[in-house]
């Protein structure tokens, strides 16, 4: 029987697995993409400010980014919680370099609105929430956490 609240929760966990694996695969996909140039070329979007700072190339620069990525996204899928925290974290970082660039302002918008999805899919992700939901259906019978 279906009640009310279980198919809350069965949306609930659609949405929470939904930003689970969109917040894992884009950031391991740009973080390889670093390396390969496929997408874009990623060096443009380096401030000049940022690039004054840094002891070595842009271009290296851009690769140590591309493995943090990778390892960000890897945390989402094993850890959402903390995961999402740091990606959103990182979001937010990026979108101040774009502006910092004079130029990408809506890159930087969209680097925010991902952030805040980023965040969200923390906020649900977290174990204390009082009816359980979430955090108990996401490892569908092992009886652990999400987080």
């Amino acid at each position: 029987m279906n009640t009310a609240s279980s198919i809350s929760t069965d949306r609930l966990h659609t949405v929470w697995a939904t930003l689970k694996y969109t917040y894992a695969i884009v950031p391991i996909v740009a973080g390889i993409d670093k390396f390969t140039h496929l997408l874009t070329d990623w060096d443009k979007y380096l401030s000049p400010i940022v690039a004054d700072i840094i002891p070595f190339s842009p271009h290296t620069f851009m690769l140590i980014v591309g493995v943090i990525e990778i390892i960000a996204g890897i945390l989402v899928l094993l850890r959402p919680r903390i995961g999402g925290y740091i990606v959103a974290a990182w979001l937010v970082g990026i979108a101040i370099n774009l502006v910092t660039t004079g130029e990408y302002f809506d890159v930087a918008v969209r680097d925010l609105v991902m952030a805040i999805g980023a965040f969200g899919l923390s906020k649900l992700s977290e174990t204390d929430r009082p009816e359980g939901g979430i955090a108990e259906r996401a490892d569908y019978g092992r009886g652990q956490m999400i987080g």
